[in-house]
């Protein structure tokens, strides 16, 4: 900083010491023009860089920086050195830049980089085949007035990002995306697409088979089933071991029925054709008859109770809602020792929602086990559910039931001391 100004002062020091020595011998005029034409003089050069270093600020990429000595020298060296440095740091982003769309167009996903308002800042090209986008004509545009789908434009609108949307035929009549949205940064999200109609084909031909088969079993088991019933009644029966063979076929054959029964339940529920058909229900009539089945099933070895904490009514489907109550009263039922008690609750929830529960204090289930009770056929223990009777299907079915009616379902459970299963229906379903 010393330097500057020593450097900075020479050129006007010398210019006022020439002046007073003019003015002591030729006099005051004659030092007054010299000032004032050294002062103008070093003004006008002063402009002429300040002119040059204009012009190379308009392209400092394509222009080089003016050369001078002194003063001037010191400025555009650090500018200069200015300049190269961030040259290297905008190339060195450049490339990192680059390196990083050539990675995210190379993902099987579709990805685009979304603002607080929805508008389309970047997208790969797989997320320009999924939605019909242009990277370059595209940006700056809302993404629902380009993808106009009305599941997709109120999945973004109602901005509920933990499940992701399942979108059919966005650009393609056979296209299936899974569409999930993850906000990052300040106010950004970024929209994940993925193809998967190959998946769903597959799932449809697995739902079909599953339908199919099930169908075609149905026939033959009745007529099995009918025989066994007949020979059971024939009086003339008189050997045990035949009558014991007749009774066990008798009961694998009603239990493969509701096995099928089962399967064909839980392929209805699962097919997207099948909307729920929506009515009136009288929740509180109907756990009653729920109820007076359950003790016909416990044939009175448990002491089951029922409360009502409210008379509300629920929006919903009357026979899959008495499939979901009852398949959980049965499991109650099932594995709960001889003795024990059994609770069915109706009541409010938070927020206007409404809840079901069955609590039991039966054998209950390990934590490891609870977030695997829903899928098909699995099994905590294969023996006990031998024991039981049971198909492995009830919990899978009382699932979609619950989805299919915008609910969850919650298990709190522990080894030893029971469990409590319970569906909580949203705010929209309460009826009065």
């Amino acid at each position: 900083m010393f330097d500057f100004w020593q450097r900075a002062l020479i050129y006007p020091l010398t210019i006022l010491l020439v002046s007073l020595l003019l003015w002591s011998i030729l006099g005051a005029l004659p030092a007054a023009l010299f000032f004032g034409c050294a002062i103008l003089l070093r003004l006008l050069f002063n402009l002429h860089k300040l002119g040059a270093l204009e012009f190379w600020s308009l392209s400092p990429d394509t222009r080089n920086v003016p050369e001078d000595s002194g003063l001037w020298e010191d400025v555009f060296t650090r500018l200069n050195k200015m300049m190269r440095k961030r040259r290297e740091e905008r190339e060195k982003y450049a490339t990192a830049l680059h390196q990083i769309e050539q990675a995210t167009s190379a993902l099987p996903e579709g990805v685009v980089i979304l603002d607080d308002a929805d508008h389309v800042e970047w997208c790969n090209p797989l997320a320009e085949t999924h939605f019909g986008l242009d990277s370059v004509r595209d940006v700056g545009q809302q993404i629902t007035y380009l993808a106009r789908q009305p599941e997709f434009v109120q999945f973004l609108a109602v901005a509920n990002y933990a499940a992701p949307l399942i979108l059919r035929g966005t650009r393609q009549d056979e296209l299936v995306l899974s569409i999930k949205v993850v906000p990052y940064g300040i106010n950004k999200k970024l929209l994940i697409s993925r193809d998967i109609t190959q998946l769903e084909r597959i799932e449809t031909m697995r739902r079909d088979f599953v339908a199919n088969v099930s169908h075609e079993l149905r026939t033959p088991l009745t007529v099995i089933n009918g025989f066994v019933e007949t020979l059971q009644d024939m009086s003339q029966l008189d050997n045990d071991m035949a009558r014991r063979a007749l009774d066990l076929m008798g009961d694998q054959a009603r239990r493969m029925e509701g096995l099928v029964n089962d399967l064909l339940t839980l392929s209805r529920l699962e097919n997207t054709n099948n909307t729920l058909a929506e009515e009136v229900v009288n929740v509180p009539l109907l756990l009653k008859s729920i109820q007076q089945e359950g003790q016909a099933l416990s044939a009175g070895k448990h002491m089951m109770t029922l409360e009502l904490d409210s008379t509300a009514k629920l929006q919903g489907n009357t026979a899959e809602l008495r499939s979901a109550f009852g398949n959980l009263v049965s499991n109650a039922v099932r594995y709960t020792p001889q003795g024990g008690a059994i609770i069915i609750r109706w009541g409010e929830h938070v927020n206007g929602a409404l809840k079901f529960s069955v609590r039991d204090s039966g054998i209950g289930v390990a934590p490891e086990h609870i977030p695997r009770l829903t899928e098909r056929f699995y099994r905590v223990d294969r023996s006990r559910s031998r024991e039981t009777g049971g198909t492995g299907l009830g919990l899978a079915i009382v699932k979609h039931i619950v989805s299919r009616h915008q609910g969850h379902l919650e298990i709190v459970s522990e080894e030893g001391q029971g469990s409590t299963f319970s569906i909580v229906f949203p705010a929209k379903r309460h009826l009065e």
